[in-house]
């Protein structure tokens, strides 16, 4: 199962399993973002390649406006699977 939705601050939480399946889900708030947002991972139990496309496609287009998505409360897991993609580099992350 997965979730996508905005906290009462404005960040987006993740939750469950973010695959090729809930792409279209996950873009429906991605594409909403016009400036720079906060991605909370905590209780996201895995990603696939689908998931961090559309991460990555985010973060594509808000930094053509200086913006970007800082990504926080990853698991060790979630954390190496951006470390081996070499998105470690691209996304600002934080705990």
């Amino acid at each position: 199962m997965f979730d996508i939705r905005l906290s009462d601050n404005g960040e987006i939480l993740l939750s469950g399993r973010f695959d090729a399946a809930k792409v279209e889900t996950a873009k429906t708030v991605f594409d909403q973002l016009e400036s720079s947002g906060v991605v909370d991972f905590k209780d996201l139990e895995y990603i696939s390649s689908a998931g961090l496309s559309v991460l990555l496609a985010t973060q594509k287009r808000l930094s053509e406006s200086d913006s970007s998505l800082k990504l926080k409360n990853m698991s060790k897991h979630i954390r190496d699977v951006f470390r081996y993609a070499g998105f470690d580099m691209v996304f600002e992350i934080e705990g």
